[in-house]
């Protein structure tokens, strides 16, 4: 499933349509079915959880109560930990994911930069960077 398919705007470039992007893909990493995964992220935009802060905010209770909804719950601690690890973490290194892009320098340089957030590994960077390569300058050759 692609951010298409979630109503994601990435030909926008506007850094909210990146970071909603972003939050599929963290979902989508693990190993859950897709179906779970989608439903999850539309319960993330259904109450309007769509930003770093806004989860950040919300908290870890509230994260998980969202996660069951989607019926997440088989990841639903360590997914919520995850998220306000990577968004504070996010927030606090580059303000947004918008910036993170255009400080890297390749391809590589993302996903360097992408596994470095505590939780995030080669699938959720791969699933993010296969819808966002092509609108970013540098970053449609696979890294090596």
């Amino acid at each position: 499933m692609g951010s298409r398919e979630l109503g994601i705007d990435l030909a926008s470039e506007r850094p909210a349509e990146l970071f909603k992007w972003f939050l599929a893909c963290l979902l989508f990493g693990k190993p859950i079915q897709q179906e779970v995964a989608a439903r999850t992220y539309r319960e993330f935009a259904q109450a309007r959880l769509l930003t770093p802060r806004a989860i950040l905010e919300a908290g870890w209770d509230r994260l998980v109560e969202i996660l069951d909804r989607g019926h997440y719950v088989r990841f639903d601690f360590s997914t919520a930990t995850k998220l306000l690890d990577v968004c504070a973490a996010l927030l606090a290194q580059y303000r947004s994911l918008d910036r993170l892009l255009q400080q890297s320098t390749s391809r590589a340089d993302v996903v360097r930069r992408l596994l470095a957030f505590k939780g995030v590994g080669p699938t959720t960077a791969r699933i993010f960077l296969r819808d966002v390569a092509a609108l970013w300058p540098g970053l449609s050759r696979p890294a090596r």
